[in-house]
């Protein structure tokens, strides 16, 4: 007995086999490298028919190594990608990504007639240009005649789903991560802590599905049917392009996909509340799963696991993507190991720099989508390396601001578990996160999160029971003075965002 789980990502899709203690099958793991179009206006898009193309290759060549028919297929997805489907399903534009911020200025005409405060309690997200409210808004401007045309409004997860199976559905999971789900907090949120544990104690019991948010379809002049229904369902059966193709696919429940947060948590086994996720790939995470829905502070996020667990947490839109454009843009290494080393070879805020790293724009805990990099106190003695590194440094200043906010909600004396190819590549990057951090980070170097997560949940969709935990990973430890350093400079990179990008709101 095995299960297919699918990575999609923005730089690469894995096919891989897990077996049912959720391990890898060995040989049964295929790759396929994948790029985003960048725009000088913060364009970020991908074909679909080739990301469609690029799945079916990763999964060609994983069926050619498997042992036989999966019993399941489950998929991890990138969260808050937008295309338009006509009334033939056919897509009417390109697939936009989580780091498309073109829509950065409608976020900003949504503040200004709707409650955002309202808005985030209800949705779990902010008006910000990751979502779908602006970027529908944009969209009704900037195309008109796409807009008038779309039937329907979906992520590529969803499209994916439907030209595999024929069959067309969101996840909870998804659904969360538009900024259109109604997560039915609310009224919840009125009740006292000993109302608030009865009536979830009853929704637990008889789980309802979140649905649609009326108030942000009307904000966005659509009607629930522009959008997939929501259902967890697997589904069964392949459509008619694909039956020969896939034989060993016929049978097998294929799960609609789950948000890549959300699986990187289970695939590292961060589950509840004493274990908070962290992980760095081309942007970066920290993520705590909860069984209970719960008021979020501001900077943070509020999306699904599925219909019973949700998850908290707040990303950077960078992470890995500093490597790659340092590299690309100062003529850095391509080598891992040179570049690390280059990386060591200076001293912790030891360049005189300040830096700001929104290459993709703001997303936690500012949400500022027209933010933009900035690096203060270049001279003509700065070195690429310390550009590198103060930028690495300022990543991890972003994510100590999430976690600052994230902690109280995590069990005390929670662990950090860390994961990400980031991570597992630079032993310099790891080590700021934990100084800065201030915490030990257990980092699972061979864990492939995300497909693991995907394989759990298909897992438990076809009534396997949970696979035991995986192996610990290896601690790193801050160090106490290295993190007396960085909190001056984390105050510094304070001042200079409020200089640049505003009067920061906690």
């Amino acid at each position: 007995m095995w299960i297919l789980a699918l990575d999609v990502g923005t730089s690469s899709i894995r096919a891989i086999g897990y077996d049912a203690f959720g391990r890898p099958l060995p040989g049964c793991d295929a790759r396929v490298g994948c790029e985003p179009t960048t725009t000088a206006d913060g364009g970020s898009e991908m074909d679909p028919e080739e990301l469609v193309a690029a799945t079916a290759s990763a999964i060609d060549r994983c069926l050619a190594r498997s042992p036989g028919p999966p019993a399941a297929i489950g998929a991890s997805v990138f969260w808050h990608s937008l295309l338009a489907l006509g009334a033939d399903g056919q897509p009417l534009t390109r697939v936009i990504t989580w780091a498309d911020t073109r829509s950065a200025d409608a976020a900003k005409a949504l503040r200004s007639r709707l409650d955002e405060t309202a808005t985030h309690a209800r949705t779990g997200a902010p008006l910000h240009s990751t979502f779908y409210p602006a970027r529908l808004a944009w969209l009704r401007e900037a195309r008109p005649d796409v807009f008038a045309r779309a039937a329907t409004w979906c992520g590529f997860a969803e499209y994916l789903l439907l030209r595999f199976t024929g069959r067309f559905r969101t996840s909870v999971s998804m659904a969360s991560g538009t900024g259109l789900l109604n997560q039915q907090l609310d009224a919840w949120q009125q009740l006292d802590a000993w109302q608030q544990l009865d009536a979830w104690q009853e929704l637990d019991a008889s789980p309802r599905t979140p649905a649609w948010d009326t108030h942000m379809l009307d904000a966005c002049a659509i009607t629930p049917d522009h959008l997939p229904p929501i259902d967890d369902a697997p589904v069964s059966g392949l459509a008619s392009a694909w039956r020969a193709r896939w034989p060993a696919l016929a049978d097998a429940p294929w799960l609609p996909a789950a948000g890549d947060g959300a699986c990187s948590n289970l695939g590292t086994d961060c589950s509840s509340p004493d274990r908070m996720g962290l992980n760095v790939g081309t942007s970066a995470a920290l993520r705590l799963v909860t069984p209970e829905p719960r008021v979020v502070p501001w900077g943070l996020w509020h999306y699904r696991v599925d219909a019973r667990r949700h998850l908290i947490g707040g990303a950077t839109s960078e992470g890995g993507n500093v490597l790659a454009w340092a590299r690309r843009t100062l003529a850095l290494p391509d080598d891992d190991e040179a570049l690390d080393a280059a990386l060591a070879a200076v001293a912790p805020d030891s360049h005189g720099l300040t830096a700001l790293p929104f290459l993709a724009g703001e997303r936690s805990p500012g949400w500022r989508g027209d933010a933009r990099a900035a690096v203060t106190g270049i001279s003509l003695a700065t070195t690429a390396p310390q550009i590198l590194r103060t930028l690495v440094e300022a990543v991890a200043y972003r994510l100590a601001e999430v976690y600052d906010r994230l902690a109280p909600a995590a069990a005390p004396g929670h662990a950090i578990i860390a994961s990400g190819g980031v991570l597992a590549h630079s032993r310099v990057f790891t080590q700021v996160l934990a100084d800065v951090l201030g915490v030990p980070l257990e980092v699972r170097e061979g864990t492939e999160a995300s497909s693991r997560g995907a394989a759990l949940l298909a897992l438990g969709a076809i009534g396997r029971p949970a696979p035991p935990p995986e192996p610990s990973g290896s601690l790193v430890r801050p160090d106490g003075r290295r993190r007396a350093i960085y909190a001056a400079a984390r105050a510094r990179q304070g001042h200079l965002y409020d200089s640049v990008v505003g009067p920061r709101v906690s």
